[in-house]
Parts: structure tokens; C-alpha cells; sequence
């Protein structure tokens, strides 16, 4: 293990126990076995610290997110399970990051004072993933969105509905209720997807065959 992945792995563990505001770069340096000075050889502050583990946090989720896809798509799930397993698998990666601590509502707060750019650019990637998705299951499937929607706008409607369970569910806690609850409402709005309809097969108009002519054996 590398020194940077022992310094993320120790700054995990304190702001898990601490909070953000109540830890310190000397309780990370204590964690993971290393001087003040050496630590700062590899982060600058606290803040870069945080940053650091947010921006983890959320690479570990997206890969979660495409192997939870792939998995689902591999074994010819329809595109709500689909979605639903990639969605499960990227907030359970978030909370598992965060599991138990008692500073949760903390954390998720200080997450968008300190590294707010980083939300922005993970929830754009998180985006074109799903509409890539979508596409590609849409055309695989031969499916229909509902009111016409495109795979964006549909993407997006998605996100929401995800956003509409984390408000009942302050800090998304308790996870199990939530993540349930946040399939049961992804996979509602995937029902509307419907094959298309398959148009029946032109038929050719027959032509009619050109009468031919009989001839006689002899010349007139």
C-alpha cells in the first residue's frame, strides 16, 4: 500500500469518527503512521484532504455503478432493473463510504462547501453514463420512452426521482429504506418504456402476368 492510500484510508477513518469540522491534520498523520511534515508532502490541508477522499468516493461509485449495469444487461434484465441495479450500486458505494458515522449530515454538507466543483463534474458523469445507458438499452431492446421523451430526458427524470427519495431520507438513512425506496420509483418510471410497436410488413402489390401470345405451327 502506497502512502497516499494509507493517508486517504486514515483521513476516511477520522472524518468518520470527527466530523469535518472537529478533525485534523494531526489526527490523519497519527492515523496513518506518518509524521505532520510528511503528510503535507502529499496534501496541503485539510480541505485537499477532504477533496481527495470526495473525489475517491465518487470513482469507487461510478465503477460500481458500470459493473452493477453490465451485470444486469449480461443476464437480459429489462432497462428498469437495469437502472435501478446501477443507481442501488452507486448510493450504496456513497453510504457504505460513510457507514456509521455519526456525522453524516455534516459530511454531505461540508461535501458541497469544499469540493462543490467536484460535485458538479461527478453529477455530469453520472449523467452521460445513464443516458448512454439508456440509449443503448433502448435500442438493444427495441423499446419506446414514454411521451416521447429522449434518452436525456428521461436520464434526467431518473436523477430526480433519486433526489425525490433523498429528501425523505435525510442523509439517506436508514439506507436500507431508502435504496428500496429509490428502486421502487426508478423502475415505476421505466414501466412506461414499451417495445415498439412492430409495423406489419408491406405487401407487394402482385403484378399481373403479361397474357402470351399462342402461335400456330403454320405461317398465316
Amino acid at each position: 500500500m502506497g502512502p497516499k492510500t494509507r493517508i486517504l484510508d486514515a483521513t476516511m477513518l477520522v472524518f468518520r469518527r470527527h466530523g469535518f469540522r472537529r478533525s485534523s491534520i494531526e489526527q490523519v498523520a497519527e492515523a496513518a503512521g506518518l509524521t505532520r511534515q510528511a503528510l503535507y508532502h502529499h496534501f496541503e490541508s485539510k480541505e485537499a484532504l477532504f477533496r481527495a477522499v470526495i473525489e475517491r468516493v465518487h470513482e469507487s461509485a461510478i465503477a460500481a455503478e458500470e459493473t452493477a449495469v453490465a451485470a444486469a444487461e449480461t443476464a437480459g434484465d429489462d432497462l428498469g432493473d437495469i437502472l435501478a441495479a446501477g443507481m442501488t450500486a452507486r448510493m450504496s458505494t456513497m453510504i457504505g463510504s460513510l457507514d456509521g458515522s455519526p456525522h453524516l449530515e455534516e459530511l454531505y454538507s461540508e461535501h458541497l462547501v469544499h469540493a462543490r466543483d467536484l460535485y458538479q463534474t461527478y453529477a455530469a458523469r453520472y449523467a452521460e453514463r445513464m443516458v448512454a445507458t439508456i440509449t443503448r438499452i433502448v435500442r438493444k431492446q427495441q423499446l419506446a420512452l414514454p411521451q416521447d421523451l429522449s434518452p436525456a430526458e428521461f436520464a434526467r427524470l431518473v436523477e430526480m426521482a433519486m433526489y425525490a427519495a433523498k429528501s425523505q431520507y435525510p442523509a439517506m438513512q436508514p439506507s436500507d429504506a431508502f435504496l428500496k425506496d429509490m428502486a421502487i420509483m426508478v423502475r415505476t418510471l421505466c414501466a412506461g418504456a414499451l417495445p415498439k410497436p412492430q409495423k406489419p410488413p408491406v405487401k407487394k402489390a402482385a403484378i399481373p402476368k403479361r397474357p402470351t401470345r399462342k402461335t400456330s405451327g403454320g405461317h398465316p
